[in-house]
């Protein structure tokens, strides 16, 4: 059998992903009300929310901040050195992220406080960072919700020292579908499995997520505190107004 072309591989990925987002719809559609719910509970109430992930997963995370569209209240919880492939040499942040005590250091300085939302991406959940870091936020009276992989959770051992995976310490839990390995692809002539859809999939929940909580906060006869694209007219200005009324809940414009 030949080798299948550029066109066809890309066919095949985009259909795999999805296969995917649908399954998420279909299958995850409760748990994303309930995060929507969770989330309009805490904007309702005043209080702040938080996204994390590190490495790769952290690009969800930063996707729903500062975002056109998006939670003008929603906020990086950044730990230094695991954000992005920005740090050099690579490998040390998959490195951070096995090192136990760190995420209690982050959030012992940081703004979140109890009553606030965290929502923690992890595809695998196993690593000591995110486990760390949703069992410490709950202990420090924050809700969290999770993003990841049962699949991970069900095949991987756990690299923290409690043995357990991030979804044992979530209030809610929003699974991506992902297989372990996050590569949907094989192909003759390819050595290793390709095309990785975690992004995709896990951007695409924490966007329908805020989707979810600006519907529910609408139906309350609430005013989401929402951004608009500032390259639109006059979209500078509404940000402006809007980051000017939640100042005391928007960290990364100080």
């Amino acid at each position: 059998m030949a080798a299948m072309g550029g066109g066809e591989q890309a066919a095949r990925f985009l259909d795999a992903a999805i296969g995917l987002l649908e399954r998420v719809r279909d299958e995850e559609a409760a748990n994303i009300a309930a995060a929507g719910r969770a989330i309009a509970d805490t904007v309702a109430e005043g209080g702040r929310l938080f996204a994390f992930g590190a490495g790769h997963s952290s690009l969800a995370a930063q996707d729903a901040v500062y975002r056109a569209g998006g939670l003008a209240v929603m906020n990086l919880l950044a730990v230094p050195g695991t954000v992005g492939v920005d740090v050099t040499p690579a490998p040390l942040g998959s490195a951070l992220e096995h090192v136990h005590g760190l995420a209690a250091a982050v959030l012992d300085a940081g703004p979140a406080r109890s009553g606030d939302v965290l929502l923690v991406v992890s595809l695998s959940g196993r690593n000591a960072l995110p486990v760390e870091m949703a069992l410490s936020a709950r202990a420090r009276g924050l809700k969290v919700i999770g993003m990841t992989s049962a699949a991970y959770a069900s095949a991987t051992k756990s690299r923290h020292a409690s043995g357990t995976h991030l979804r044992d310490h979530c209030d809610i839990v929003l699974d991506s579908k992902i297989a372990v390995g996050d590569a949907e692809l094989t192909s003759e002539g390819v050595d290793a499995p390709f095309a990785p859809a975690s992004t995709v999939v896990t951007s695409a929940l924490m966007q329908a997520t805020v989707a979810a909580a600006v519907g529910e906060l609408a139906a309350r006869g609430l005013r989401p505190p929402l951004l608009r694209s500032g390259n639109a007219d006059g979209g500078r200005e509404w940000n402006d107004r809007v980051m000017t009324e939640n100042a005391d809940r928007i960290f990364y414009r100080r």
